[in-house]
């Protein structure tokens, strides 16, 4: 879930406060003139006409800035999956997780290839971005789990399941946007999550269960017993059991 490709604005769906916008206009604004680092969040405000104040009402860092839409997207993708039928396939459903975060990411292609530039030149900016994937892949991991529970194994498929649907949806969404925001999102990533589901979701084959420690597998008839008397001497017993098995 790469939180580069976050939009600035929601339109009608989620309308934002005219001064947060204002702030996150004027932040990037300066960004691409000034630099990340050596623009302050008094030159922020200051372009914005709003007070210092302000800007820490919306946004607690100057990392927040550039990340704006990150608590609203998390908070609508785990609501979406609290809200999941009994009877949903839990697979396919994180995938249709991914899909609703991939759209509110691409709502705005020119933000969101804007952020995607600066946060490649800002190391700082690339570790706060990590962090936002590992909330995302944690919020489908836990839902996994709860719904793998009681499951051999259940704990590490819905942690694996979990990172690769995050993998998939990166994948997309990066390819999306070193594209300018020109291509497909959503079709590479129904072709990234296909992946996934061919390799974890219900159609795909399930792993035979692994036998219990110390069981061979084989079948009764290939099991065989041979009488010996206790004094006789090991080549005796070796040569009656090739004999039996058809090896002498």
């Amino acid at each position: 879930m790469s939180s580069s490709g976050a939009a600035a604005g929601r339109g009608d769906r989620t309308e934002q406060p005219p001064m947060r916008d204002a702030l996150i206009a004027a932040a990037f604004r300066l960004f691409p003139e000034r630099g990340y680092e050596q623009t302050t969040v008094d030159d922020i405000v200051a372009l914005a006409g709003v007070g210092r104040r302000s800007f820490f009402r919306y946004f607690p860092t100057k990392e927040d800035v550039v990340f704006p839409d990150h608590e609203r997207c998390l908070a609508d993708m785990t609501a979406f999956l609290a809200a999941s039928p009994d009877d949903a396939e839990p697979v396919a459903r994180v995938c249709d997780a991914a899909r609703l975060v991939l759209r509110m990411y691409a709502e705005n292609p020119s933000f969101s290839v804007q952020r995607y530039r600066l946060t490649k030149q800002v190391p700082g900016l690339r570790a706060y971005e990590l962090s936002v994937v590992w909330h995302y892949e944690r919020a489908m991991a836990r839902f996994l789990r709860e719904r793998f529970a009681g499951h051999p194994d259940g704990i590490l498929r819905a942690d694996v399941i979990a990172a690769a649907v995050v993998a998939a949806h990166n994948n997309a969404l990066r390819a999306w946007l070193r594209s300018d925001g020109r291509e497909d999102a959503e079709a590479a990533l129904d072709h990234a999550l296909g992946q996934v589901l061919e390799a974890f979701g219900a159609a795909a084959p399930a792993r035979p269960p692994s036998p219990p420690p110390g069981a061979s597998g084989a079948s009764p008839e290939d099991v065989v017993v041979v009488v010996s008397r206790r004094d006789a001497p090991l080549w005796r017993v070796v040569r009656e059991l090739e004999s039996v098995l058809g090896h002498g």
